[in-house]
């Protein structure tokens, strides 16, 4: 009887021990100050891989159409409440609210990362970080927990067809325009003090090495729904929680098994080495 005492004992305290880890779960919480490549890359997918791995997330999207780092500024100086807040709770749900300010958002949330990004159009000309950024920078770090990290989105260059008017600062070509982008952010990482880089820039370029080719955009600039936004999505999940993408059960159903290996491998070369280019070509 004793020795039955002694295991029930045993097996409470284990019980006890098992729903405090799991009552203390963490939550990370996400935010990008971003526009519509923002969310191209974390609207998507993004809760979804991390939930595959039984991490649960808030991930928020500070959405202004085209948003560059200078409106943010001018934003946050007058305080406007100008962008459209989408937020996606653990539930997996996205909810959004309409006329919400830069201060209202970052005082939202206890966030554990907070991404910032320049617009396609200026992203690979770094005399227009200089000119914001570190404006922008100051007024975040004033709002948020001195334990949240900061990082900087490296966003993708054109399709080689595209028609943005943008894509004329690059000569209308695509790799002048990565390896614009990918200079520019590497030196205002360095400039500012900001480590995290997340490297979806170079992960879609990645992929265009594969068989999917330049296929990566659904109207020459923004992501394609399927494969673009997946890849940028793994892309996030690996720098944010250091797992390796590659393997992770989630895929949406409408993405085939082999473009699903092309993005997982695309993003975790990138991660690996954000700032050149991974020839995937032979490794389908």
């Amino acid at each position: 009887m004793k020795r039955y005492r002694i295991v029930a004992i045993c097996m409470f305290i284990l019980l006890l021990l098992t729903e405090g880890v799991y009552g203390q779960q963490k939550v990370v919480k996400i935010l990008a100050i971003g526009n519509s490549f923002s969310q191209d890359a974390v609207e998507q997918y993004l809760h979804e891989l991390a939930e595959a791995e039984g991490i649960s997330t808030i991930i928020g999207n500070m959405f202004i159409g085209g948003c560059s780092l200078e409106r943010h500024v001018k934003n946050a100086r007058e305080n406007a409440p100008a962008y459209a807040y989408r937020k996606i709770g653990t539930d997996g749900k996205k909810r959004e609210k309409g006329k919400m300010s830069l201060e209202m958002v970052l005082a939202d949330e206890d966030w554990d990362y907070v991404s910032l990004q320049q617009a396609s159009t200026f992203s690979g000309m770094y005399e227009t970080y200089e000119a914001s950024l570190p404006e922008l920078i100051e007024y975040v770090k004033a709002r948020i927990p001195k334990k949240t990290k900061l990082m900087l989105h490296q966003t993708w260059a054109y399709a080689s067809t595209s028609n943005h008017g943008g894509f004329k600062n690059y000569n209308r070509d695509q790799l002048t325009m990565y390896h614009a982008i990918v200079d520019a952010v590497k030196k205002a990482g360095k400039a500012y003090k900001i480590k995290m880089i997340i490297s979806t820039g170079t992960a879609i370029q990645n992929a265009r090495t594969s068989f999917i080719g330049d296929h990566m955009n659904r109207d020459g600039y923004h992501l394609d729904v399927k494969v673009g936004r997946y890849t940028a999505a793994c892309t996030w999940f690996e720098r944010i929680f250091k797992r390796n993408v590659i393997g992770n059960p989630y895929g949406p159903e409408s993405l085939d098994e082999a473009r699903k290996a092309v993005a997982q491998k695309a993003a975790h070369a990138a991660v690996k080495h954000p700032y050149r280019v991974t020839d995937l070509s032979e490794r389908q």
